[in-house]
């Protein structure tokens, strides 16, 4: 499969849209609910807002890597995205309200191309680009149901 391929997944959370916001824009929530992000350091003061800028500290096995993230888009309720600068991908949450509570999608895509580090990280260190690819699809589901159980707490 291709590592530029849209990765996408969304959960029904039994949640006002506002709460569910409330927790996929705390960056310790995120932290916890991701398998490989394991740290966010902001780079300018203000908290999670457009044009905020992040250290995203990740790992996979015994890999550890930063990756340098700006937020693109930051619509409340409805939709937060950011930019990894360091690899050319971009990521989003997708808030949308239902009857019963939000349904709640994440997405990663590539809209240009992966950037040469980004390939040659993929390749070498974790596990070749469409491996990592697979790994990154699966992790979207896993925190999804993490930021529902979170929400609905």
């Amino acid at each position: 499969m291709s590592t530029t391929r849209e990765l996408r997944a969304e959960v029904e959370v039994d949640a006002p849209v506002e709460r569910v916001w409330e927790v996929v824009t705390d960056t310790s929530v995120l932290v916890r609910s991701s398998p490989e992000l394991v740290a966010m350091t902001p780079l300018l003061p203000g908290g999670f807002r457009k044009g905020q800028q992040y250290i995203g500290w990740n790992r996979r096995k015994l890999v550890v890597w930063p990756t340098r993230n700006v937020v693109i888009e930051f619509e409340p309720h409805k939709r937060v995205a950011w930019d990894t600068k360091t690899s050319g991908a971009r990521w989003a949450f997708e808030l949308q309200p239902t009857q019963t509570g939000t349904k709640l999608a994440q997405r990663r895509s590539v809209p240009g191309k992966l950037n040469p580090i980004g390939r040659f990280f993929a390749a070498t260190l974790l596990g070749g680009g469409p491996n990592h690819a697979d790994e990154l699809e699966t992790a979207l589901g896993t925190t999804l149901e993490s930021i529902k159980a979170i929400a609905e707490a």
